[in-house]
């Protein structure tokens, strides 16, 4: 009897004093910063319907209501085959751009004992531009429109107010402007969450390109994240009219100083499409 309590005890001193592994969430508060990844997924089993609106430029003037007469449309589908596993899909007015993505969590940043002081995820993406082209013998299926990219994403959060992530991109172009350039680009992407209250974040990122093409430019945004429920809207500010990495790392002509800045926004909307199997139970 005497050597059962004194396990007991033993065991109950050892539970309370030992320090627990915990997994660090909400690096950023959506599986997007602004137009770029982030190295958040959705959960297993659930569906992220995402629209994304991005306008004019407002230096357009009043004639064009400062850039809200121009409008560009994304809509996208992101779905959580594991908790570490999200494929997706969307289709975007910009170039009549399809894409697919495959996201994968390499690396989950934790407290604890043996912490892990990093969120490591891969994303992959292929795009498919459809817009028609002016020659009549061209088609639209031929390789010059198939562009593919591949991102590792490297964040930590610093504490519940403030997340940094880089970004080292690869796009891969079948055909480029210029006979010279080269198909495989470059860059380098920051990007940065600062919280200033309990639904409402500022955020951040910014790309750049180590062999530009001739005439583009680096992109900037800066946006406000807040959440509302089970909505996200991400509202933002940007030079690149695009949104998928060909179109915004690469293919960006506007300058902040010049006042080309796009206003745009972002709404996502998650659905619950297989319950966890702890929850089957209790319905």
């Amino acid at each position: 009897m005497n050597s059962l309590s004194l396990k007991a005890q033993t065991d109950l001193f050892k539970d309370s004093s030992s320090p627990v592994k915990e997994k660090v969430r909400s690096t950023f508060k959506g599986t997007r910063i602004v137009s770029g990844h982030s190295v958040e997924n959705v959960g297993r089993g659930i569906l992220d319907f995402r629209i994304s609106h991005r306008f004019g430029t407002l230096n357009s003037g009043s004639y064009n209501f400062f850039g809200l007469d121009n409008a560009y449309t994304r809509l996208a589908l992101d779905y959580g085959i594991t908790d570490r596993l999200m494929v997706g899909i969307s289709r975007g007015t910009y170039d009549k751009e399809f894409t697919a993505l495959l996201k994968y969590k390499i690396l989950q940043q934790t407290t604890g004992p043996t912490a892990t002081p990093i969120t490591m995820s891969y994303v992959g993406t292929g795009m498919w531009r459809t817009i028609k082209n002016f020659d009549p013998l061209a088609s639209a299926f031929k390789t010059q429109n198939f562009f593919h990219s591949h991102q590792l994403l490297i964040a930590r959060k610093f504490n519940d107010y403030t997340s940094l992530q880089l970004m080292p991109t690869m796009v891969y172009y079948s055909a480029t402007p210029k006979p010279t350039d080269n198909n495989m680009m470059w860059s380098l992407g920051v990007a940065a969450r600062q919280r200033v209250s309990k639904r409402v974040n500022l955020t951040g990122e910014y790309y750049y390109q180590f062999t530009p093409f001739d005439g583009y430019t680096n992109s900037m945004s800066f946006g406000v994240d807040i959440e509302t429920g089970g909505h996200v809207f991400q509202l933002h500010l940007t030079n690149s009219y695009g949104t998928t990495e060909r179109s915004f790392i690469h293919e960006t002509t506007g300058k902040w100083g010049d006042g080309d800045i796009h206003f745009g926004f972002n709404i996502s909307r998650v659905f619950t499409i297989v319950k966890p199997k702890d929850l089957k139970n209790k319905w």
